[in-house]
C-alpha cells in the first residue's frame, strides 16, 4: 500500500474548483515532488492530505487513514512543514524543537537538527525575530525532528542560501533513505531534478503528468517539460 494515496480528489471553494480530480500516489522511502503553477491546487491538496481541508470529493489515504479524521497516534507519524511556517512566536527554536520532541514516543532527532541547519547560532532569539530564512530552518526541522514516516514540506528550501538548501536536500534525501515518504512541493526545478525520485505535475486543479525525472524530462530540462506540459493542460 502507498504511504500517500489521492484518488479523484475534488475540492471547491464556493463557485471555484481549486482542485479537480487529482489522483497520485506516494511510496515509503521516496521523494515526491509537486510542481505546479500558482493556482494549480498543490497546497490545497496538500493541505487535505494533512487533514487541514476536508474534500468536497474523491478519497485521500495516509498511511491507510483518513486525515480529516485522523487520531492524534495517526498524527504522529505525519511531519508538516505548513508554507507560512505555522510556528509559535514567542518561543525560542530549540525550546519549540524539544517541546515537540517530548509529545512523541520514538526516536527524535533535535540535536542531529540543531547542528545540521545551523540552528544554535540564533537559539536565543524568538523565532518572531528570526530572518525568513531562520524560520525555514525552524519549520523544516519541526516537520523532522520526530522521524515521521510521511512529511508534508511546503517549498521546504525557499529562501535559503545556496549552501543551506544543499543541507535542506541531504536531510529530506536522508529522512527518506530512513524510510520516509517526503512530499516535497516546489517551484524549483534545481530542488525536483536534484531530490525527487518522482515528480507530480499539476494544473488548473488537475495532475498533468506523473512520473520519474527521466521519464518527463528524457533531455535533461525538466523546465522545458513543465512548461510543456502545464501549456498543454491550461489551453
Amino acid at each position: 500500500m502507498p504511504a500517500v494515496e489521492v484518488d479523484s480528489l475534488v475540492r471547491r471553494f464556493g463557485p471555484v474548483t481549486a482542485v479537480d480530480g487529482a489522483t497520485f500516489a506516494c511510496e515509503a522511502g521516496a521523494v515526491t515532488c509537486v510542481l505546479g503553477p500558482n493556482g494549480a491546487g498543490k497546497t490545497t491538496t496538500i493541505e487535505c492530505l494533512e487533514g487541514l481541508q476536508r474534500p468536497d470529493g474523491g478519497r485521500v489515504r495516509v498511511l491507510g487513514a483518513d486525515p480529516w479524521r485522523a487520531d492524534a497516534d495517526h498524527r504522529a507519524r505525519v511531519g508538516v512543514m505548513l508554507q507560512d511556517g505555522g510556528l509559535p512566536q514567542s518561543v525560542r527554536p530549540i525550546v519549540l524543537l524539544r517541546h515537540i520532541a517530548s509529545l512523541h514516543a520514538g526516536r527524535t532527532r533535535v540535536d542531529e537538527l540543531v547542528e545540521r541547519l545551523g540552528i544554535g547560532g540564533f537559539a536565543g532569539t524568538s523565532i518572531r525575530r528570526l530572518s525568513g530564512g531562520q524560520r525555514q530552518r525552524v519549520a523544516l526541522a519541526a516537520a523532522l525532528v520526530a522521524d515521521p514516516e510521511v512529511a508534508f514540506l511546503d517549498e521546504p528550501s525557499a529562501g535559503l542560501d545556496p549552501y543551506a538548501r544543499r543541507d535542506v536536500w541531504d536531510l529530506v534525501r536522508a529522512a527518506a533513505d530512513r524510510g520516509c515518504a517526503a512530499v516535497v512541493t516546489t517551484h524549483s526545478f534545481e530542488e525536483a531534478a536534484r531530490l525527487a525520485d518522482r515528480v507530480i505535475i499539476m494544473a488548473a486543479g488537475r495532475v498533468v503528468a506523473d512520473g520519474t525525472v527521466g521519464q518527463l524530462a528524457p533531455d535533461g530540462d525538466l523546465e522545458a517539460a513543465f512548461f510543456e506540459t502545464t501549456r498543454t493542460a491550461r489551453r
